[in-house]
């Protein structure tokens, strides 16, 4: 079988651009029975009349929260029905109501896509990631800080800390006529949770709300962590950094199974998203299979030994370009 070198830069990014192609119907239907799904498990969370049902029904919806996220998050990239009106009202809504209003998730996350990867970049629309070098000159107070963003608590209060707290009440406080959006979000999220408890009652409330947002934030909060941030990324400086590098060794490939990757819109083949953004989630796996450049990614999975790992790396070692672990420190100079 003949051989063909493998491309990058330019050469890559272009090959990629094949599949930079939506397909409108297919679009539509991904997203029409998306949101169909995800509101016949609220109503089945909420009108169900045995609790176990309801139970059920806040947990397929908690998990449709995440593909709906994933329409979205396309769509904000112009990669999924993007000069579609009706489309947009949709979508944006849905970002509104799932606390990742459209201005601050679009300045945020083009920042974190124009930055992967690139060591001593603020950490916009992503975690933290400091070098060793400026851990070890950083007050106790920014090393506490530090941990506490990477802490897996913040992670697994993502619905408190990622979404409301960063996504919404922040950027709003800070910026409030560059993000109303966020203030919109936060208004309409606190009426709707005030309105379901005081007409059905906390119980409806809990199977809706809350357990739907704090499962689907809490999962969302660790794919945004483990997605640069596990055992085999590297970090480039200065004219080493390229776009297609950062892609390939600085985005993971989360792998799962089918029905995971459904509920995720494919969202694990993360370094071939990095790579050309405008990619459809329904064509990431072909682009993968037909680019022999994107076979070899960093993989890591959602078991407990690999988020683990994932959770245990901290800092950039710039000397042999590898995240290391606190422990790796040598103590002396902490």
């Amino acid at each position: 079988m003949q051989s063909f070198p493998l491309r990058a830069g330019k050469a890559l990014i272009d090959a990629s651009r094949t599949f930079a192609r939506e397909d409108r119907a297919t679009s539509w239907f991904h997203v029409t029975t998306t949101l169909a799904a995800l509101c016949a498990s609220a109503a089945l969370a909420a009108l169900a009349p045995w609790w176990p049902l309801r139970v059920v029904g806040a947990l397929f919806e908690a998990l449709l929260l995440l593909r709906t996220f994933t329409l979205y998050h396309d769509h904000m990239h112009g990669a999924l029905l993007r000069d579609s009106r009706i489309g947009a009202v949709l979508l944006r809504s849905a970002g509104i109501l799932m606390l990742a209003p459209p201005g601050v998730w679009g300045d945020s996350h083009n920042t974190h896509h124009a930055n992967t990867a690139r060591p001593g970049t603020a950490p916009i629309g992503t975690y933290s990631l400091w070098s060793v070098t400026r851990w070890r000159g950083a007050s106790w107070r920014q090393r506490a800080l530090y941990r506490l963003e990477r802490s897996p608590l913040t992670m697994l209060l993502g619905y408190l800390t990622v979404f409301l707290g960063a996504m919404c009440v922040l950027p709003f406080i800070k910026h409030p006529r560059r993000y109303a959006s966020s203030g919109l979000a936060l208004l309409i999220h606190l009426a709707l949770s005030v309105t379901i408890a005081w007409a059905w009652g906390p119980g409806v409330y809990v199977t809706t709300v809350l357990m739907p947002f704090s499962i689907a934030c809490g999962i969302g909060s660790y794919l945004f962590y483990a997605q640069h941030n596990a055992p085999g990324i590297e970090l480039r400086g200065g004219g080493a950094w390229s776009h297609d590098d950062a892609a390939l060794h600085g985005s993971t490939h989360l792998t799962t199974g089918p029905l995971m990757r459904w509920f995720t819109g494919n969202i694990g083949l993360h370094h071939v998203h990095h790579l050309n953004a405008r990619i459809p989630f329904y064509r990431l796996s072909e682009a993968m299979a037909a680019l022999p450049e994107l076979h070899h990614p960093i993989v890591t999975r959602l078991t407990l030994r690999d988020v683990v790992a994932c959770l245990r790396v901290a800092l950039w070692e710039q000397t042999a370009n590898r995240l290391v672990t606190f422990g790796e420190l040598r103590r002396p100079q902490d």
